[in-house]
């Protein structure tokens, strides 16, 4: 972790953490509320325009008057990475802190947390000419060419990587060729200043029948909100990155023609549970965090005012 420049004790942020359809939004909303603050959505895919059901994206009653950020902004045209937030998200804090005490900062999006807090990978620039030269490789080679490369020039990395990833394999590619060196190598070497707040670190930690039963009720809950509808106006552009997500590639199979509605739903419940089964391992993994079950609200409010004061009642 970056360490905490000591002119930020009094300023603080509240990373409400956990799995898809644990309760964060609600949990975020609540403790917002308690102290008066804005929500920051950590999520990857609820910050594009476009994707609204499918995101599971906060309406306006679930906000209850709280002001989010980064929800709705960016279109899936233009994407958005990891860097961008955290500049974007770093900027709105330091103006955010200059009137307020407390944020709030909510999402299953470890990665956008983890850079955010700890700074991100000093990797250095690819050339074109790389680029070019890895992305050729891939068209002619596919997927293999890309794991026998990393393979052989960083086979630690290969160890620890998503080896069915084209696009972080590419990645790590460019940066081997790039500097002679490897991927790995570079991973934890960190750039970014101190932080200016002080991060609260809350993890929602459910149970797992529990937690999967709600995420089957809230697939059948979008698709009665009209999922289905969404992903068919997407669906021309489902080539875009940003679309190639749980609850709209399976159901852009089924227009398709490859499986049928049915198995496509069944499909979207299915990845959505592995999905939060990789994100509650990730962030187990990640810091050290505080776990918390959103039906002890009061619980969670006690450990706040420790934490950061106020009162829990």
């Amino acid at each position: 972790m970056k360490p905490v420049d000591q002119n930020a004790a009094n300023k603080f942020l509240v990373i409400i953490a956990g799995p898809t359809a644990s309760g964060k939004t609600r949990l975020a909303v609540d403790v917002a509320r308690r102290y008066g603050a804005d929500v920051f959505s950590a999520d990857s895919r609820q910050i594009y325009k476009q994707m609204v059901i499918g995101t599971a994206r906060p309406t306006p009653e679930e906000m209850q008057g709280v002001k989010h950020h980064f929800i709705g902004e960016v279109s899936i045209f233009d994407g958005y990475s990891t860097g961008q937030f955290v500049e974007d998200a770093l900027h709105r804090l330091e103006t955010y802190y200059l009137n307020n005490v407390v944020a709030v900062m909510a999402g299953g999006t470890g990665m956008y947390i983890k850079a955010l807090i700890d700074g991100l990978d000093d990797f250095p620039d690819i050339s074109p000419e790389v680029r070019d030269l890895v992305r050729k490789g891939y068209e002619s080679g596919g997927l293999p060419y890309l794991q026998q490369e990393v393979g052989v020039r960083d086979p630690e990395y290969m160890e620890m990587a998503d080896i069915f990833n084209p696009r972080r394999l590419m990645r790590a590619l460019e940066v081997c060729l790039e500097t002679g060196e490897t991927f790995s190598g570079f991973l934890g070497k960190k750039t970014g200043k101190n932080l200016f707040f002080t991060p609260v670190y809350i993890l929602i930690d459910p149970d797992r029948q529990t937690l999967y039963a709600h995420i089957n009720a809230r697939v059948d809950k979008m698709m009665d909100a009209g999922l289905l509808e969404e992903a068919r106006s997407l669906f021309m552009y489902k080539g875009v990155h940003a679309l190639d997500t749980v609850g709209y590639k399976e159901l852009f199979d089924y227009m398709d023609g490859i499986i049928t509605l049915e198995k496509a739903v069944e499909l979207i419940k299915q990845n959505s549970r592995r999905y939060a089964k990789r994100q509650m391992t990730w962030f187990r993994n990640h810091g050290e965090w505080h776990l918390s079950n959103p039906a002890e609200k009061e619980s969670l409010f006690k450990y706040l005012v420790e934490k950061i004061g106020g009162s829990h009642e």
